[in-house]
């Protein structure tokens, strides 16, 4: 799964990374060393602008709020556990599938935070019921330092409650799709500790390479058929994880030292 990660990259870097078009300086975010679900984030999207005759799709940076809410939800108060979207069923649950059929993006991060689990727990894990609490945190991320670009999906929610010029009449929101985490040697493995991914936790989010940005982000690409051949993994050997202090377990901190590797896990936790 995904449930926390690190984005310190700024608008003017991340623009020239995913050659961003269209960005407002008002939203502009701070660095979050700690991102947790219904925080802002910045999402990576192709849309056509809004007020203009041009149809053209402009690639744009927005920001938007982790915890997707369907368009058809009553309410927003389901969006904090809707943060990830399995790869494997996103185009057939009601949730998401208008979304994935429509509303792709990348969601632009330096990597995210997992927190190792034992055999019985990922058992549990994979069952989808309640676990134990969690163990050492891992830093997981590109080994050759790039952006860690998720997949994601975003939506657009109606508050019905507010008028129609009200500033939160309408709610952007969006979810990270996950996939099952690679089980081959990471590309730079901390000692002692886990060498794969599968070995910290049994879920990772999907990470997209540059060569299919293009294409998930294209909203002229609406059959599932044709779309869910971007969901296959990256090729293995991209990744590297070292542990960090379990510090980031408490959302209130947030600074660049929950991103500094530690020499090996903190004492009483796994691995």
């Amino acid at each position: 799964m995904c449930g926390r990660y690190a984005a310190s990259r700024g608008p003017e870097d991340l623009a020239g990374v995913f050659e961003i078009e269209k960005w407002e300086p008002e939203e502009t975010l701070a660095p979050d060393y700690n991102v947790a679900p219904t925080k802002e984030v910045y999402a990576v999207l192709d849309r056509p602008l809004k007020d203009t005759d041009d149809p053209r799709p402009v690639r744009q940076l927005r920001k938007l709020k982790w915890g997707l809410v369907p368009s058809w939800s009553k309410t927003p108060e389901g969006a904090a556990r809707m943060i990830n979207a399995r790869a494997e069923t996103v185009h057939e649950k009601p949730s998401y599938r208008r979304a994935f059929a429509a509303r792709r993006c990348v969601i632009p991060a330096d990597g995210y935070y997992e927190w190792v689990t034992g055999a019985q727990e990922r058992d549990l894990e994979v069952e989808g019921k309640k676990k134990r609490p969690r163990k050492q945190p891992y830093f997981v991320l590109p080994a050759d330092g790039s952006v860690f670009a998720m997949a994601g999906l975003y939506e657009f929610w109606r508050d019905k409650t507010l008028p129609d010029d009200h500033p939160g009449a309408w709610w952007v929101t969006c979810s990270v799709i996950t996939t099952e985490a690679e089980t081959s040697p990471l590309a730079v493995a901390p000692e002692p500790g886990p060498h794969s991914l599968a070995e910290i936790h049994p879920r990772m989010p999907l990470m997209l390479t540059p060569d299919r940005w293009d294409a998930w982000l294209d909203p002229s690409r609406t059959d599932p058929h044709d779309l869910r051949p971007l969901l296959a993994p990256p090729r293995e050997g991209l990744m590297r994880a070292y542990p960090v202090t379990t510090a980031v377990s408490n959302v209130r901190n947030n600074g660049p030292e929950l991103l500094k590797e530690l020499e090996g896990p903190e004492e009483g936790t796994l691995f």
